[in-house]
Protein backbone atom coordinates (compact mmCIF):
# COMPACT_ATOMS: atom_id res chain seq x y z
CA UNK A 1 0.00 0.00 0.00
CA UNK A 2 1.83 3.10 -1.26
CA UNK A 3 0.52 6.26 0.36
CA UNK A 4 1.10 9.92 -0.43
CA UNK A 5 0.44 12.64 2.15
CA UNK A 6 0.40 16.30 1.02
CA UNK A 7 0.99 18.44 4.11
CA UNK A 8 0.49 22.13 4.76
CA UNK A 9 2.33 24.46 7.10
CA UNK A 10 0.24 26.93 9.09
CA UNK A 11 1.10 29.77 11.50
CA UNK A 12 2.11 28.55 14.94
CA UNK A 13 -0.63 29.76 17.26
CA UNK A 14 1.77 30.16 20.15
CA UNK A 15 3.03 33.25 18.34
CA UNK A 16 1.40 36.64 18.78
CA UNK A 17 -0.77 37.11 15.70
CA UNK A 18 -1.24 40.56 14.19
CA UNK A 19 -3.19 41.75 11.14
CA UNK A 20 -1.29 43.43 8.30
CA UNK A 21 -1.75 47.08 7.33
CA UNK A 22 -4.24 46.23 4.58
CA UNK A 23 -6.38 44.31 7.05
CA UNK A 24 -6.66 41.37 4.65
CA UNK A 25 -4.22 38.87 6.16
CA UNK A 26 -1.94 38.17 9.08
CA UNK A 27 1.31 40.06 9.28
CA UNK A 28 3.49 37.10 8.33
CA UNK A 29 6.92 38.75 8.40
CA UNK A 30 7.97 37.32 11.75
CA UNK A 31 5.60 34.36 12.03
CA UNK A 32 6.87 30.85 12.57
CA UNK A 33 5.10 27.89 11.00
CA UNK A 34 4.40 24.29 11.88
CA UNK A 35 2.66 21.34 10.27
CA UNK A 36 -1.11 21.64 10.29
CA UNK A 37 -2.59 19.47 13.04
CA UNK A 38 -4.88 17.50 10.72
CA UNK A 39 -1.99 16.93 8.29
CA UNK A 40 0.02 15.53 11.20
CA UNK A 41 -2.82 13.07 11.81
CA UNK A 42 -2.80 12.14 8.11
CA UNK A 43 0.93 11.38 8.32
CA UNK A 44 0.39 9.26 11.43
CA UNK A 45 -2.45 7.29 9.84
CA UNK A 46 -0.31 6.68 6.76
CA UNK A 47 2.51 5.36 8.93
CA UNK A 48 0.10 3.12 10.83
CA UNK A 49 -1.19 1.64 7.55
CA UNK A 50 2.35 1.13 6.30
CA UNK A 51 3.35 -0.67 9.49
CA UNK A 52 0.30 -2.93 9.32
CA UNK A 53 0.22 -3.67 5.60
CA UNK A 54 3.61 -2.73 4.15
CA UNK A 55 4.27 -0.27 1.35
CA UNK A 56 5.69 3.23 1.41
CA UNK A 57 4.78 6.69 2.67
CA UNK A 58 5.68 9.78 0.64
CA UNK A 59 5.20 13.26 2.10
CA UNK A 60 4.86 16.38 -0.07
CA UNK A 61 4.92 20.04 0.95
CA UNK A 62 5.03 23.37 -0.86
CA UNK A 63 8.27 25.25 -0.33
CA UNK A 64 8.46 27.86 2.42
CA UNK A 65 10.95 28.70 5.18
CA UNK A 66 9.98 25.87 7.54
CA UNK A 67 9.18 23.24 4.91
CA UNK A 68 12.49 21.39 5.24
CA UNK A 69 12.08 20.95 8.98
CA UNK A 70 8.56 19.55 8.56
CA UNK A 71 9.71 17.12 5.86
CA UNK A 72 12.74 15.94 7.81
CA UNK A 73 10.47 15.41 10.82
CA UNK A 74 8.19 13.21 8.69
CA UNK A 75 11.22 11.16 7.63
CA UNK A 76 12.30 10.87 11.27
CA UNK A 77 8.86 9.50 12.11
CA UNK A 78 9.12 6.79 9.44
CA UNK A 79 8.18 8.24 6.05
CA UNK A 80 10.15 6.81 3.11
CA UNK A 81 10.28 9.87 0.86
CA UNK A 82 9.94 13.61 1.43
CA UNK A 83 9.52 15.97 -1.50
CA UNK A 84 9.75 19.75 -1.46
CA UNK A 85 7.48 21.14 -4.20
CA UNK A 86 8.81 24.38 -5.67
CA UNK A 87 7.48 26.95 -8.12
CA UNK A 88 4.31 27.86 -6.21
CA UNK A 89 3.86 30.89 -4.01
CA UNK A 90 3.71 29.90 -0.35
CA UNK A 91 0.50 31.90 0.08
CA UNK A 92 -1.21 30.17 -2.87
CA UNK A 93 -4.93 29.43 -2.38
CA UNK A 94 -6.09 25.85 -2.00
CA UNK A 95 -7.13 25.53 -5.65
CA UNK A 96 -3.64 26.52 -6.83
CA UNK A 97 -2.01 24.22 -4.27
CA UNK A 98 -4.19 21.32 -5.44
CA UNK A 99 -3.13 21.83 -9.07
CA UNK A 100 0.52 21.92 -7.97
CA UNK A 101 0.12 18.70 -5.99
CA UNK A 102 -1.49 17.00 -8.98
CA UNK A 103 1.57 17.87 -11.08
CA UNK A 104 3.83 16.45 -8.38
CA UNK A 105 1.75 13.27 -8.11
CA UNK A 106 2.13 12.56 -11.83
CA UNK A 107 5.50 10.89 -11.26
CA UNK A 108 4.67 9.04 -8.03
CA UNK A 109 3.28 5.53 -7.70
CA UNK A 110 0.49 5.55 -5.09
CA UNK A 111 -2.61 3.69 -3.96
CA UNK A 112 -3.92 6.22 -1.45
CA UNK A 113 -3.70 9.97 -0.93
CA UNK A 114 -4.30 11.07 2.65
CA UNK A 115 -4.85 14.75 3.36
CA UNK A 116 -5.69 16.61 6.52
CA UNK A 117 -9.43 17.21 6.64
CA UNK A 118 -8.81 20.97 6.75
CA UNK A 119 -6.15 23.53 7.63
CA UNK A 120 -6.22 25.80 10.65
CA UNK A 121 -5.62 28.95 8.62
CA UNK A 122 -8.43 28.71 6.06
CA UNK A 123 -10.73 25.91 7.30
CA UNK A 124 -12.10 25.35 3.79
CA UNK A 125 -11.39 21.61 3.75
CA UNK A 126 -11.18 21.51 -0.03
CA UNK A 127 -7.72 20.12 -0.84
CA UNK A 128 -8.80 16.48 -0.81
CA UNK A 129 -11.98 17.28 -2.73
CA UNK A 130 -10.06 19.16 -5.42
CA UNK A 131 -7.36 16.49 -5.72
CA UNK A 132 -9.99 13.78 -6.15
CA UNK A 133 -11.78 15.87 -8.78
CA UNK A 134 -8.63 16.63 -10.79
CA UNK A 135 -7.42 13.02 -10.58
CA UNK A 136 -10.89 11.47 -11.15
CA UNK A 137 -10.64 9.45 -7.95
CA UNK A 138 -13.22 8.58 -5.27
CA UNK A 139 -13.04 10.71 -2.14
CA UNK A 140 -14.25 10.46 1.46
CA UNK A 141 -13.55 13.19 3.99
CA UNK A 142 -13.79 13.58 7.79
CA UNK A 143 -12.37 10.06 8.13
CA UNK A 144 -11.54 8.73 11.59
CA UNK A 145 -10.93 5.02 10.91
CA UNK A 146 -9.48 2.99 8.03
CA UNK A 147 -9.54 -0.79 7.75
CA UNK A 148 -8.01 -2.73 4.87
CA UNK A 149 -9.25 -6.20 3.93
CA UNK A 150 -7.76 -7.50 0.72
CA UNK A 151 -8.27 -4.82 -1.93
CA UNK A 152 -11.11 -3.13 -0.07
CA UNK A 153 -10.90 -0.10 2.20
CA UNK A 154 -13.52 0.35 4.90
CA UNK A 155 -13.58 3.91 6.23
CA UNK A 156 -15.64 5.66 8.89
CA UNK A 157 -16.85 9.16 8.11
CA UNK A 158 -18.28 11.47 10.75
CA UNK A 159 -21.25 13.72 10.02
CA UNK A 160 -22.51 16.60 12.13
CA UNK A 161 -24.17 15.59 15.37
CA UNK A 162 -21.80 12.65 15.82
CA UNK A 163 -23.51 10.48 13.18
CA UNK A 164 -21.07 7.93 11.72
CA UNK A 165 -21.21 6.27 8.32
CA UNK A 166 -19.13 3.47 6.84
CA UNK A 167 -17.99 3.49 3.21
CA UNK A 168 -16.24 0.80 1.22
CA UNK A 169 -13.98 1.67 -1.70
CA UNK A 170 -10.99 0.34 -3.57
CA UNK A 171 -7.70 2.12 -4.31
CA UNK A 172 -6.90 4.50 -5.86
CA UNK A 173 -8.68 6.96 -3.57
CA UNK A 174 -8.33 10.23 -1.67
CA UNK A 175 -9.21 10.38 2.03
CA UNK A 176 -9.46 13.46 4.24
CA UNK A 177 -8.23 12.45 7.69
CA UNK A 178 -9.83 13.99 10.75
CA UNK A 179 -8.11 11.81 13.34
CA UNK A 180 -5.51 9.06 13.18
CA UNK A 181 -6.05 5.86 15.14
CA UNK A 182 -3.55 7.12 17.71
CA UNK A 183 -1.96 10.41 18.70
CA UNK A 184 0.70 11.49 16.16
CA UNK A 185 4.05 10.16 17.24
CA UNK A 186 6.84 12.40 18.49
CA UNK A 187 10.13 12.63 16.60
CA UNK A 188 13.05 13.35 18.97
CA UNK A 189 15.14 16.34 17.95
CA UNK A 190 18.23 14.12 17.92
CA UNK A 191 16.58 11.82 15.39
CA UNK A 192 15.54 14.74 13.18
CA UNK A 193 19.09 16.10 13.21
CA UNK A 194 20.46 12.69 12.33
CA UNK A 195 18.08 12.45 9.37
CA UNK A 196 19.12 15.95 8.23
CA UNK A 197 22.75 14.81 8.14
CA UNK A 198 22.09 11.49 6.41
CA UNK A 199 19.32 12.35 3.95
CA UNK A 200 18.72 14.96 1.27
CA UNK A 201 15.19 16.03 0.52
CA UNK A 202 13.90 15.48 -2.99
CA UNK A 203 12.86 18.58 -4.88
CA UNK A 204 10.25 18.79 -7.58
CA UNK A 205 9.55 21.94 -9.59
CA UNK A 206 6.03 22.54 -10.89
CA UNK A 207 4.42 25.33 -12.88
CA UNK A 208 2.03 27.47 -10.89
CA UNK A 209 -1.47 27.52 -12.36
CA UNK A 210 -3.27 30.61 -11.12
CA UNK A 211 -6.83 29.83 -10.13
CA UNK A 212 -9.54 31.86 -8.46
CA UNK A 213 -10.22 31.01 -4.86
CA UNK A 214 -11.85 32.63 -1.87
CA UNK A 215 -10.56 36.11 -1.08
CA UNK A 216 -10.54 37.95 2.24
CA UNK A 217 -11.81 41.51 2.10
CA UNK A 218 -11.24 42.38 5.73
CA UNK A 219 -10.02 40.79 8.95
CA UNK A 220 -10.72 42.02 12.47
CA UNK A 221 -9.28 41.25 15.87
CA UNK A 222 -11.81 39.82 18.35
CA UNK A 223 -13.64 42.39 20.45
CA UNK A 224 -12.55 42.48 24.04
CA UNK A 225 -15.16 41.93 26.73
CA UNK A 226 -15.32 43.66 30.06
CA UNK A 227 -13.50 40.84 31.83
CA UNK A 228 -14.59 38.27 34.38
CA UNK A 229 -16.51 39.06 37.54
CA UNK A 230 -15.58 36.94 40.53
CA UNK A 231 -18.58 36.07 42.68
CA UNK A 232 -17.90 35.69 46.36
CA UNK A 233 -19.98 34.50 49.28
CA UNK A 234 -21.71 31.33 50.35
CA UNK A 235 -23.19 28.89 47.86
CA UNK A 236 -26.66 30.38 48.36
CA UNK A 237 -25.35 33.92 47.87
CA UNK A 238 -23.45 33.00 44.71
CA UNK A 239 -26.55 31.27 43.30
CA UNK A 240 -28.64 34.37 43.97
CA UNK A 241 -26.07 36.58 42.24
CA UNK A 242 -25.97 34.29 39.19
CA UNK A 243 -29.76 34.26 39.00
CA UNK A 244 -29.82 38.06 39.20
CA UNK A 245 -27.28 38.35 36.37
CA UNK A 246 -29.24 35.95 34.18
CA UNK A 247 -32.52 37.74 34.86
CA UNK A 248 -30.90 41.08 34.06
CA UNK A 249 -29.59 39.76 30.73
CA UNK A 250 -33.13 38.65 29.75
CA UNK A 251 -34.76 41.98 30.49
Amino acid sequence: MNIVVPIKLVPDLVEELEINEDGTDLDREFLSYKINEFCDHAVEEALQLKEAHGGTVTVLALERDETDKALYTALAKGADRAIRVTGVDEAAPTRTAAKAMCQALAGIDYDLILTGVQAADDLDGQLGVLLANHLSLPHVSVVSDITIEGDTLSVHKEYSGGLMARFELTPKAVLGIQAARQTPRYAPVSRVRQIMKETELEELAVEEEHTQGASVRRMYTPERGEGAEMLEGSTEEVVEKIAAILNASRS
